[in-house]
């Protein structure tokens, strides 16, 4: 069923509070950025036909024959720990959040929006238009200020990135991604409520609000991690942070300034080193091709640096198996990407289950689109506890007090979300 719409924005809101009544439901939310490889502006994938969760180990060939019994639209993610079935891995820091691995979900009701027109697909569309254009907006209530804790002082913090860069001047490693868990405990939210705010304070192209069961995945990502587009594959790796400016003429500055950074431009470059040595594994010989390199690209809070990365995919190989060759991302793991991995594992205080995953779908033709969970909040509704993490690239340059100051630009739009200035 194709509708009209006058109002899209409002729309959305009222599927978002609809499909908060079911158990299962995911929200894609392209925030109208402009992607030439964009297939909606917005995904709304609402109950459970069909559904997969999976442990790392086999969970993505249980996944294949999932894919195989449902070649429809499914939505899902891929929580970071399913390295350990990519690679000789292994994680034995503690999970406060308790998502699986790998959960995908064939939806009863699937709801596609571009521009003004939505596009439902269900056994009983009129019923779900029907159900949506009734509802009525609930606003929500003020929301304490919640106490945010660190895993790290930033002496712990600073001291840890030394010992990285240690490593580095060994030659351990050249570059990794060296995260930090933020926390509440004893939480009760609205997610709901926070994802909507959230999505206002730091609108993103690769938006997510998941929910599954009790659990809660609230993301405002700039970063697509793999797409394919009939048989072409799309990465577009993130690696170059800056503030925003006060004005126009500042903003020009900095983003002049970000663009000739050393530190920046070196790490960028590696990782697309390390998306281009991923995306062989999958890749017809020759077709990899970096399409721009340190472009630059503005979002309300900061500017970044994203390079794109391409290939026709190689007869043969199936999507999950081209997700698989590449994950983890390598804009969030590091360069050589076992060593770095193995290194994190050491350093950092908890697992980062889904943060560092990715979240997207799979539609009929079998294209794919999945982005780099990052700048999210995660939250366990039966434990009360919420998390999100910031992380920074750490290389031989780099200033680990200002890769302290980058996490918490990063992490600036949740802590204002939640009305938490200052972190204990």
């Amino acid at each position: 069923m194709i509708k009209s719409i006058n109002d899209p924005r409002t729309f959305k809101n009222k599927a978002l509070q609809w499909a908060s009544s079911f158990d299962v439901f995911c929200y894609l939310d392209s925030n109208n950025f402009t992607d030439p490889y964009s297939k909606f502006d917005a995904l709304i994938a609402v109950g459970v036909r069909d559904e997969i969760a999976a442990r790392a180990g086999n969970a993505f060939d249980e996944l294949e024959q999932f894919r195989k019994k449902n070649p429809g639209w499914m939505t899902g993610f891929f929580g970071y720990d399913l390295k350990n079935e990519v690679e000789q891995l292994t994680s034995s820091n503690n999970d406060q959040l308790k998502f699986p691995d790998l959960y995908f979900f064939v939806p009863q009701y699937l709801i596609l929006v571009k521009g003004n027109e939505i596009e439902i697909i269900a056994d009983y569309p009129h019923y779900a238009f029907d159900s949506i254009e009734q509802q009525i907006l609930r606003t929500a209530g003020q929301m304490p200020a919640l106490s945010i804790q660190s895993r790290f002082t930033k002496t712990e913090y600073i001291n840890a990135v030394n010992k990285i860069k240690e490593h580095i001047s060994r030659g351990d490693i050249y570059v990794t991604n060296f995260c930090q868990e933020f926390f509440a405990v004893n939480v009760t939210i609205n997610p709901l409520a926070i994802f909507l705010k959230l999505n206002e304070i730091s609108p993103n192209p690769f938006s997510v609000f998941f929910k599954w069961k009790d659990n809660y995945i609230i993301c405002a990502s700039p970063e697509r991690f793999l797409a394919k587009r009939n048989n072409k594959l799309i990465s577009q790796p993130i690696k170059g942070t800056a503030k925003r400016g006060k004005n126009a003429e500042e903003d020009e500055l900095i983003k002049q300034e970000l663009r000739n950074h050393t530190k920046e431009l070196q790490e960028n470059v590696m990782i697309v080193d390390l998306v281009r040595n991923d995306l062989t594994k999958s890749a017809k010989q020759g077709t990899v091709k970096t399409e721009e390199l340190f472009g630059i690209y503005s979002f309300k809070h900061v500017h970044q640096m994203i390079s794109t990365v391409v290939c026709e995919l190689e007869d043969g190989i199936s999507s999950i198996e081209a997700i698989k060759n590449s994950f983890p991302m390598g804009s969030m793991t590091g360069a050589p990407k076992v060593s770095a991995m193995q290194l994190m594992e050491q350093y950092e205080r908890i697992r980062r289950g889904v943060y560092s995953g990715a979240i997207g779908y799979f539609s009929q033709d079998d294209d794919f689109d999945f982005n780099v969970v990052i700048r999210t909040l995660l939250y366990n509704k039966k434990e009360e506890y919420l998390s999100f993490h910031a992380g920074s690239a750490i290389t031989y340059h780099a200033d680990a007090e200002k890769e302290f100051e980058e996490c918490l630009l990063k992490a600036q739009a949740i802590l204002e979300v939640l009305g938490s200035l200052q972190i204990s």
